[in-house]
């Protein structure tokens, strides 16, 4: 491949992603589509852009988030005898250019481990709650914690070697494999959200029910049905709602990065 791969993009299950997914293809083709010279919060159409009020609330939630998630892996390294090297994040607006290409709001939130960056786009959380059916605070939070864990996962080498298996593997060995690096990232969530209660105690009752619903609200075979009416798990390449729920539990649960080998037996 000429990039390289995005995580975690999809997850807006915008009309773009959706066809490109559900075809079994890779989503970052919709990156690489179209080169700008954009970055940061460019729109579209270029030229300044008045800020509304939900989408200030939205960059202060998520720049909140982003130093919760700071807080924990930070920690997380130390106690390992490790560094954690903090991602950057990049709000949009439609389209921006990232390290991986171009980054479009079909794309959903996505981690681009060349540039060690988050990107994420100003509307996105709109779909979630409007219409995935996923409500709530942590519901967002969940997202970013997601994405975090892809940087996590790029930090401890689990992305570069799965990267490097996908491209010797045919395209269903492929897709698990996809599967696999996405219900990591879940269970880090998880992580995450069990360290920031702990060391904070700031989850309230409901949090994690939020949580949940957004990793059900994102998982293959709901997009799937809810697209086309029928569910091929073939071409799965995030994980199937139970299996969603299932592993950011399993991270709530276990508090630690070994609870989340998702690569080992069968993985369920």
């Amino acid at each position: 491949m000429g990039r390289t791969a995005v995580v975690g993009g999809g997850v807006g299950t915008l009309v773009l992603a959706l066809v490109v997914m559900f075809m079994g293809g890779d989503p970052t083709a919709i990156l690489n589509q179209q080169q700008v010279a954009a970055s940061g919060a460019a729109p579209r159409a270029g030229g300044p852009v008045q800020e509304s009020a939900a989408e200030s609330e939205q960059k202060h939630f998520i720049g909140v988030v982003l130093a919760d998630t700071e807080d924990v892996w930070n920690a997380v390294f130390r106690e390992a005898g490790a560094q954690y090297r903090e991602p950057k994040l990049v709000l949009f607006r439609d389209v921006s250019q990232s390290g991986c290409g171009t980054a479009e709001s079909a794309m959903g939130p996505f981690y681009c481990p060349a540039d060690e960056k988050v990107y994420l786009d100003l509307g996105f959380f709109d779909e979630l709650s409007s219409r995935l059916g996923a409500q709530g605070e942590f519901a967002r939070a969940y997202v970013v914690a997601h994405e975090v864990g892809h940087h996590v996962q790029n930090l401890l080498g689990v992305s570069g070697r799965v990267h490097e298996a996908q491209q010797r593997a045919d395209k269903a060995r492929a897709n698990a494999l996809s599967v696999r690096l996405e219900l990591q990232a879940d269970c880090l969530a998880g992580v995450w959200a069990a360290r920031t209660q702990a060391q904070k105690n700031v989850l309230q009752n409901g949090d994690i029910e939020s949580a949940l619903s957004a990793a059900s609200a994102v998982g293959d075979d709901r997009l799937q049905r809810a697209a086309r009416g029928y569910v091929q798990p073939e071409t799965f390449t995030h994980g199937s709602s139970e299996q969603r729920m299932a592993w950011f539990k399993r991270g709530v649960d276990g508090g630690q990065i070994k609870a989340c080998d998702t690569f080992s037996g069968n993985g369920q």
